[in-house]
């Protein structure tokens, strides 16, 4: 029987790829305005990012574990394998809700056969993952494989990206409160990535034109075949940017396949609108 892909909307996936993918996706939920709204459902990245530019501050909140547990519990009864690859397990509890849902349903269903993987990725290196997987799955490749190339892109999937306003992760506790304030005051931008999952800064830099440079100089430090993999940039409301980063990488790498989305509620709710973001594998790709 077919494997079943399930995710959250950290993935940051349109609706229609999702789709297309056959993948199942479990919404986060973001607060604003005193209404709480499903990620993706009844409230557009848009609308959150022109609020946030009008000092709007909108709260996120995880998957709850009635909605994993009876989620899981659909395709258990249908005896369909299933994985579900989460949000990483360092920028929400979402994982370890699931995880919890996953040790209950076990003792319950012995014989279920499904796993809750943490991707330690977000946004669209979480969606590279999930395209990868829902592919294999579409196969019809077995349970054992997907799950071993779902890990190792996990764990080879490099994150790169850059804030408009050093705030909004302030906001968040993702920088100190002195380093929002230089940043903003001298123009800096600063330059992110991810280790373990995490948000680790990398470097500073003056300019929006120098960091989109930088970027490119560390995909080629970092990545590995470059013209032949899928990459990807999500973005906070500017498309503009996301495209001109596309084509730097396209001149640079003659890389063919470059998936470029909106950056979704929930962590543009944490990232703020003038995000762009940059992901591919490091090292050779299955």
């Amino acid at each position: 029987m077919t494997v079943q892909i399930l995710c959250d909307s950290a993935c940051d996936l349109p609706k229609e790829t999702l789709e297309s993918y056959s993948v199942d996706v479990l919404p986060l939920r973001v607060t604003i305005d005193q209404e709480e709204y499903e990620d993706g459902e009844g409230i557009s990245p848009q609308e959150i990012y022109e609020k946030m530019r009008n000092g709007k501050e909108p709260k996120t909140s995880q998957v709850s574990p009635q909605a994993f547990r009876d989620r899981f519990m659909h395709y258990i009864q249908k005896e369909q394998p299933f994985l579900y690859f989460a949000f990483s397990s360092e920028l929400s509890g979402t994982y370890q809700t699931a995880k919890m849902i996953e040790q209950e349903l076990k003792e319950e269903h012995p014989d279920a056969q499904f796993e809750v993987i943490d991707t330690k990725a977000a946004s669209l290196g979480y969606g590279l993952i999930i395209m990868r997987v829902a592919e294999l799955a579409n196969e019809d490749r077995t349970f054992e494989d997907i799950l071993e190339v779902g890990q190792y892109h996990a764990a080879h999937m490099e994150h790169l990206f850059t804030v408009d306003d050093l705030e909004y992760l302030q906001r968040g506790g993702r920088v100190s409160r002195t380093a929002a304030f230089v940043g903003g005051l001298l123009k800096i931008k600063p330059l992110l990535h991810m280790e373990e999952g995490r948000l680790i800064p990398l470097e500073k830099i003056r300019g929006s034109k120098k960091v989109l440079k930088r970027m490119v100089e560390l995909m080629e430090e970092r990545g590995n075949d470059l013209e032949n993999q899928r990459v990807a940039i999500s973005h906070g409301d500017d498309e503009e940017t996301a495209k001109q980063l596309a084509d730097m990488i396209r001149t640079e790498f003659g890389t063919k396949d470059i998936h470029i989305d909106m950056i979704g509620s929930v962590i543009g709710a944490h990232a703020g609108p003038g995000t762009i973001a940059l992901f591919f594998l490091n090292d050779t790709h299955k």
